[in-house]
């Protein structure tokens, strides 16, 4: 069974790892960004994680998103070790324990994050 992940229309983060150098990451490539090994292992991240660094955006860089400033933007270290971008609760502050859902945002589902 394949990895749930958003960026395919799934209600999920996929991240991979390396079997050979035990490297982490997230985003989809078909190496090894660490070691270069072309057999990288998919796995389903749990959505659980800690808040590093937060910025509410005011000024909307599009049109389109203006109409939802302002918003929360967060980079959050997964559990699983490696970390991401994402929306989140305009609440949520550094070093907050969060849990992803899935949310529409200007007509695409994205990761959200809220306190856990």
């Amino acid at each position: 069974m394949s990895a749930l992940d958003w960026t395919k229309d799934g209600d999920g983060i996929a991240y991979q790892t390396c079997g050979n150098c035990k490297a982490v990451w997230y985003f989809h490539r078909n190496f090894c960004p660490e070691c270069g090994t072309s057999t990288p292992t998919t796995l389903q991240a749990s959505g659980r994680g800690t808040v590093h660094a937060r910025t509410l955006v005011a000024r909307a860089p599009t049109e389109e998103l203006r109409a939802h400033a302002p918003y929360l933007i967060v980079l959050v270290d997964a559990e699983e070790g490696f970390r991401l971008m994402a929306h989140g609760d305009p609440a949520l502050q550094i070093g907050d324990r969060v849990l992803a859902r899935f949310a529409q945002f200007a007509g695409r589902k994205i990761p959200y994050f809220d306190k856990s």
